[in-house]
């Protein structure tokens, strides 16, 4: 089968969130060898990630400088950050992989995502971004043309658009790199923003912009995109809960996306957690794929083969 991971982003660092480089190869280091069993499995592989935690290191490096060097725009801290995490997962995944005498090779691919630029996120942006700064160091800031929203007494912050990803621009170079054997990673941090824009002479342009992009959404759309069978969102826990952190709390096993929907439309899932990696298991098989699941970075290997974690499928389950 043809296999999509999605990574957290907090995969990438310490438990305690600490992103030191050392934190994040030492992270990077133990997530391989979950995806590596994939492998071993005789699956196709495809991984993806989160950057929260590594653009947040950025964003803090552009406010410090930001009265000696113009801030890094959104996009390029997006390239830089799948640049980076590539890196790390392509030394990681080479090893385990080599330990292991398998013969697949890995490649990393900078990518980018295409959104609506008349996303009204744009023009008020509500997404909040980074650390909170008190006023006179966000008005720097807002003279570089970022906008900054007065949050009381925990100071100012960043406020960002979050559209919707529309199309996964460079996912037939990763169609060809899986087919030609490699392991692939692509369309970190849901792929790096961009917008198609007509040029006085009427030419398309494509450009990045300020933005950022949920990287589970992105995943279900370069799950389709690339054919593939079986999408996994790899988080810390084992299942979805319903009745979370409540007596009546339970694990969800197989179910059916309208089920999820279901419990999704009762508010089970909070918008800034779960919610949008149920909806992006849910959109994948309402596309026509086979199933999905989503689990714990352990039970990656088993939830691909449906016996871990909250399996989800179209239609009825059993």
């Amino acid at each position: 089968m043809r296999v999509l991971v999605a990574l957290g982003g907090n995969a990438m660092t310490a438990p305690d969130g600490s992103a030191r480089p050392a934190d994040q190869r030492a992270a990077v280091e133990a997530a391989v060898p979950a995806l590596a069993r994939v492998v071993a499995d005789g699956h196709d592989l495809v991984v993806t990630h989160g950057n929260g935690p590594q653009v947040g290191n950025l964003l803090v490096k552009n406010e410090l400088a930001a009265a000696v060097v113009p801030p890094v725009p959104l996009d390029w801290c997006g390239a830089q950050t799948q640049g980076t995490i590539g890196a790390l997962l392509l030394d990681a995944l080479d090893a385990e992989l080599g330990a292991r005498g398998l013969g697949a090779r890995v490649a990393a691919l900078v990518t980018r995502t295409v959104v609506d630029g008349d996303d009204p996120g744009f023009t008020h942006p509500t997404k909040p971004i980074g650390r909170y700064l008190p006023a006179a160091e966000a008005a720097v800031l807002v003279e570089h043309g970022q906008v900054w929203a007065d949050r009381g007494e925990r100071g100012w912050r960043r406020t960002v658009a979050s559209p919707e990803p529309l199309e996964v621009l460079d996912a037939p170079a990763a169609a060809a790199l899986l087919d030609a054997g490699f392991v692939v990673v692509c369309a970190g941090g849901g792929g790096i923003p961009t917008v198609r824009q007509q040029d006085p002479d009427g030419a398309e342009r494509l450009v990045g912009v300020q933005a950022v992009i949920d990287k589970d959404l992105t995943a279900a759309l370069l799950g389709r995109a690339l054919g593939v069978d079986v999408l996994v969102v790899a988080t810390d826990v084992d299942h979805v809960m319903v009745g979370f952190g409540t007596p009546s709390q339970r694990p969800l096993g197989h179910v059916t996306a309208a089920q999820l929907r279901e419990h999704a439309a009762a508010g089970e899932f909070a918008s800034g957690s779960m919610g949008p990696k149920v909806e992006a298991v849910c959109r994948f098989v309402e596309a026509g794929r086979p199933r999905a699941a989503i689990t714990s970075l352990g039970r990656i290997s088993e939830a691909v083969a449906g016996v871990a974690g909250t399996v989800v499928t179209a239609g009825t389950h059993g």
